[in-house]
């Protein structure tokens, strides 16, 4: 198994509008080899910004790695440059190799 994580930093008072672009977006993800869940979950509020996450799990490292590298993966990221004012710097990856 493979947990593959972004972190976004969200602009205070932005965050039901990122929110909803993650609601409204086709992200593909069901008809990619491999691919099992995903989650978008929130973390804590700072005084400067909101956290985020996207949490995917995959049967493997290969497989998210293969999904990089599709069509799926382009079509899911067409629009990601036109959104301005949400997010503070780019997200951050974390990827994790399941160990038991």
């Amino acid at each position: 198994m493979f947990v593959a994580m972004n972190k976004f930093k969200i602009v205070l008072g932005k965050e039901e509008e990122f929110i909803g672009i993650w609601r409204n977006r086709d992200t593909y993800l069901q008809a990619v080899p491999g691919f099992v869940q995903f989650h978008l979950v929130k973390g804590d509020v700072s005084d400067d910004f909101a956290l985020f996450a996207t949490h995917s799990i995959w049967d493997s490292r290969a497989a998210f790695e293969n999904w990089t590298k599709s069509e799926a993966f382009r079509k899911a990221h067409a629009n990601a440059g036109e959104i301005k004012g949400i997010y503070l710097g780019p997200p951050q990856f974390e990827g994790f190799e399941s160990v038991l």
